[in-house]
């Protein structure tokens, strides 16, 4: 705790003395605890106090931005490791990055960011960005899902279209379950033991792209999206060391979104294309894919909005998957996953209080997810929260079966400032 308050005495005193400088943050403090005692965890899935800093510079001729938490956490048992990848220890390094416009019709942001695209509502297929499985399912505010990359993006708007490029000279993997904090499936039984990983990290060699070609028509945003990298968790196996990897991996997708029938719809789709096992013979590493998501929002009274979406995944090649599946019969995935979602959010008490609940289930594995949550803002700067993450499901080789043991509530309080 005094380190904590040691560091931003002495951040906050050297970005005020910096001219043009612009600083802001809070102070977020959060704790979780299990509704049911897992054997492979801690009954706490959260006890931490949060401090972010927001700094950013202006110039004539570009911008810096620079965004950390500093973190005291009490589940965490690493706390002298710092991992600015991982995001484990006590800083957590969100922004740092400088931005420029070169020519009228280009902007290039260059450093840590967060990246973000495609239509899905906390569903992702053409959103090949890194994500922190672990704080969102441990409970702490939303935006956390989104992991930083360190990436050179660029924007260029000629007059056709907008075209997006984000290039990251190292694979940004996301931040995945792997046995601290949460407890998940095995291969063989339910685990609290580490994933062993073998990550890809040689700068320009192990890179990923992305890209995005947007434009609106007669009122819809329409995209098309390309990405060349790696599977974001660790999708694949090698038998020789013994380690779970990430195979190579192309998408390329598609999207639309627009205001219809006085709400907002939106559908999207991506060719997952599994390099190494384009013909899914190989037992360790994943088949390729078909995914699609159709989705649709509307106010349905005064201040109480609700929006659904069904999404599929559809596996390419299942008869090759089957024959080969090393697992334990009866564990194997079906061709077509399919999920729907329903979101619920209720504004009261001049809107200062936000009764949320969202949910997936997946009526093909027969498991789900339910995240409902209720924030009411004291005054400008004080805002309360408590909040659960409550998953079910018929077998514990499922997606969101496997975290059956990981329900959680919880209770946040945040000062901004």
């Amino acid at each position: 705790m005094k380190n904590l308050t040691f560091i931003a005495i002495l951040v906050s005193s050297f970005t005020f003395q910096v001219s043009g400088l612009d600083l802001n943050g809070f102070v977020d403090a959060r704790y979780g605890i299990r509704t049911q005692s897992d054997p492979n965890s801690d009954q706490e899935t959260l006890s931490e106090l949060r401090l972010q800093l927001e700094s950013l510079w202006y110039h004539d001729l570009f911008t810096l931005t620079a965004r950390s938490d500093f973190i005291t956490d009490g589940v965490a048992n690493n706390h002298d490791h710092i991992d600015l990848e991982s995001g484990e220890g006590s800083i957590d390094l969100r922004e740092f990055n400088v931005q420029f416009t070169p020519i009228d019709w280009m902007d290039v942001k260059l450093g840590r960011q967060i990246l973000t695209w495609g239509t899905g509502d906390l569903l992702f297929i053409n959103d090949l960005f890194p994500k922190d499985w672990k704080s969102f399912f441990a409970g702490r505010d939303v935006e956390y899902l989104k992991a930083p990359s360190d990436a050179l993006f660029m924007s260029f708007f000629p007059s056709f279209a907008n075209i997006d490029i984000a290039y990251t000279p190292r694979f940004d993997s996301s931040r995945f379950i792997d046995g601290e904090r949460f407890s998940y499936w095995g291969g063989a039984g339910l685990t609290g033991a580490p994933l062993q990983t073998d990550k890809p990290d040689d700068w320009f060699s192990d890179d990923e792209i992305a890209v995005r070609i947007s434009r609106n028509i007669k009122g819809w945003e329409t995209a098309a999206y390309f990405y060349n990298g790696f599977w974001k968790t660790p999708k694949g196996f090698d038998p020789a060391s013994g380690q779970n990897r990430f195979p190579k991996l192309s998408v390329y997708g598609t999207s639309v979104r627009g205001a219809l029938a006085g709400g907002i719809a939106n559908l999207e789709a991506g060719y997952y294309d599994s390099r190494e096992d384009r013909d899914g013979t190989d037992l360790w590493v994943p088949n390729n894919q078909v995914r699609l998501l159709a989705g649709y929002e509307h106010e349905i009274i005064h201040d109480l909005t609700g929006a659904v979406q069904y999404y599929i995944e559809h596996m390419m090649d299942h008869d090759e998957y089957l024959a080969t599946f090393p697992g334990i019969p009866g564990t194997e995935a079906d061709e077509n996953r399919h999920v729907l979602t329903l979101r619920l959010t209720q504004m009261l008490m001049n809107q200062n209080l936000t009764l949320s609940f969202f949910t997936y289930w997946s009526p093909s594995d027969h498991d789900g997810y339910i995240r409902p949550s209720a924030a009411y803002k004291l005054t400008d700067n004080w805002k309360v929260e408590a909040s659960g993450n409550f998953f079910f499901g018929r077998e514990n080789h499922t997606f969101f079966g496997q975290f059956e043991d990981n329900n959680n509530i919880g209770l946040a309080a945040r000062y901004s400032f």
